[in-house]
């Protein structure tokens, strides 16, 4: 698996950005959002169970990770049509304001190292990427464990601090003076 300090690789994969008819689906490609913090996040399968509540907490926090120049990227290996479909059905799915990006030749995944070996789906992955393409955070959860988004952005306000940030720290807060 690709790690801190390593290059995210670059990739173009189809996404649904909405459900707006003409207007839902879009190729993404690494070079996107050029000069923005980027957080990807991989969940294993659409229409299941976990996987919604973490979509919907980041969707919630959009606004916050927008408000600290970072764009929030979903991603699983699921088709858009998929896609667009679990957005149409699932109520909580249905304004996401970030793109859901399709990896079905799970060409990123398997780039990424979070291809998971016995199911074949995308791990529960996320990676917090700096505006030079270069991960600097790396977390992955096991399939029937959901994330924490909210440690997700505490963590992105730790990095653009670009201090020594202790145990626990949230913005706002001191940081560690060598």
């Amino acid at each position: 698996m690709l790690g801190v300090g390593q290059k995210f690789p670059d990739f173009k994969l189809p996404a649904t950005v909405s459900l707006e008819k003409g207007k839902t689906f879009q190729d993404i490609t690494g070079n996107d959002y050029e000069g923005k913090w980027k957080v990807y996040f991989f969940w294993p399968k659409d229409f299941t169970f976990v996987c919604p509540t973490e979509i919907a907490a980041f969707g919630k926090l959009n606004g916050q990770f927008a408000d600290r120049d970072a764009q929030v990227l979903g991603g699983s290996t699921d088709s858009e049509f998929v896609h667009l479909a679990w957005r149409t059905h699932h109520e909580d799915l249905k304004n996401l304001p970030f793109p859901m990006l399709a990896d079905i030749k799970h060409e990123l995944c398997k780039s990424l190292g979070i291809l998971d070996p016995g199911a074949g789906v995308a791990q529960r992955a996320t990676f917090i990427v700096d505006p030079q393409g270069i991960i600097r955070y790396v977390s992955v959860n096991d399939l029937s464990v959901g994330r924490n988004p909210e440690e997700v952005l505490r963590v992105l306000d730790a990095l653009q601090t670009d201090e020594l940030c202790p145990c626990n720290w949230k913005k706002g807060e001191e940081t560690l003076k060598v």
